[in-house]
């Protein structure tokens, strides 16, 4: 079911009670998704994957991002010259 902020808002209980349900709601802003609201005892697809062994967790973490690389030219006009 997909609902818009707006009548999320105003209706909160409503759809709460849903989900208690067993329904998932897909939040729109101006009809764009940018949520989901899935029932707690209902695994993700990922949970679903990893609980059948068909994706494995990664073992360790992203390392820190490496620092900025600075220069005395725009980036636009670094790509300019490199398409010269």
């Amino acid at each position: 079911m997909d609902i818009g902020v707006r009548e999320l808002r105003d209706g909160l209980s409503r759809h709460l009670a849903s989900v208690r349900e067993g329904h998932t709601i897909t939040v729109t802003d101006h009809g764009r998704p940018v949520a989901r609201i899935v029932p707690i005892g209902v695994p993700t697809k990922l949970e679903q994957l990893v609980s059948d062994g068909k994706v494995t967790p990664a073992v360790r973490r992203k390392g820190p991002r490496p620092a900025p690389i600075k220069t005395a030219a725009a980036v636009s006009d670094l790509v300019d010259d490199q398409r010269r």
